[in-house]
């Protein structure tokens, strides 16, 4: 939109500070009444080379939009170098007709399908997980941790791709079942239930656009003592395929009609995320 709000800055820069200024960037808060909700900030090293920092408040993108923003970027900026004239194709679905489409497909009786759905699938039960950590949850929760990054060789990357072919199933599945599996295994529980994100993009008209269109959905797994793993994969295969059947419904709004125990300590209905 010709309109929208853009932050626009240019600084100087070296090589020894390029790192501390873009972190600074990223760690600048947004203001969501006033914006701007992308901010463009130009790095200048020397006479002809600068870096160029986009930031994007996540309710305006996601993961999906930004190799498309990238690649206009660089098809505009190309184009302006070599003095060539571009033009990126013109939109016929915007965001706003997503958003619409979304209201009217939904008040239409869609909601009330997809609640039931939900509904059926988590019950009026929603349990915590309690994993054993060497420290107790606290009261508020907080984003202050770790992350432990580790490779699967090849060899055993190959030999999940096969024994998922065996059964049917996709990597995800294989990977979902076998990250419940050791859920199950530290807390305890036969009721894990797993925050997953997804792309949420079902239509064709969707698929160029940028924009916050990814939901999260909660897929759960039911242990029992009888209970295989390639029935475990069956059951989370069924479990996945009837979640992408009903992806529309806001996460949000599943929160506001299950009604779990909110409590600052901990996110609800789930409390660990996969993303594949």
């Amino acid at each position: 939109h010709p309109q929208l709000p853009v932050d626009l800055m240019v600084e100087a820069a070296t090589e020894e500070t390029l790192q501390a200024l873009i972190e600074v960037e990223v760690q600048r808060p947004f203001d969501l009444e006033h914006g701007p909700l992308l901010r463009v900030k130009l790095l200048q090293l020397v006479a002809d080379e600068h870096v160029l920092v986009l930031t994007l408040h996540h309710i305006v993108t996601d993961g999906w939009s930004t190799p498309i923003m990238v690649d206009e970027l660089v098809q505009l900026y190309e184009g302006f170098s070599t003095g060539k004239e571009v033009s990126l194709p013109v939109l016929a679905f915007q965001y706003a007709d997503y958003a619409l489409w979304q209201r009217q497909w939904m008040d239409a009786g869609e909601r009330e399908r997809q609640l039931a759905y939900w509904q059926a699938q988590l019950g009026d039960e929603q349990p915590v997980l309690e994993l054993p950590t060497d420290h107790p949850r606290p009261a508020v929760q907080s984003h202050a941790g770790a992350s432990l990054d580790f490779v699967l060789d090849d060899e055993l990357a190959w030999a999940l791709k096969q024994h998922a072919q065996k059964q049917g199933v996709t990597l995800f599945m294989l990977l979902l079942a076998s990250f419940q599996t050791l859920l199950h295994r530290y807390s305890g529980q036969d009721d894990i239930r797993v925050g997953v994100p997804i792309a949420n993009r079902n239509r064709l008209e969707t698929e160029g656009l940028i924009g916050f269109f990814v939901n999260t959905q909660v897929l759960k797994a039911t242990f029992t003592p009888q209970l295989g793993f390639d029935d475990l994969l069956q059951q989370v295969k069924a479990t996945a395929l009837g979640a992408q059947a009903h992806q529309d419904l806001p996460f949000e709004q599943l929160v506001e009609v299950l009604q779990p125990e909110r409590s600052l300590s901990h996110s609800p209905l789930f409390q660990v995320v996969f993303n594949h």
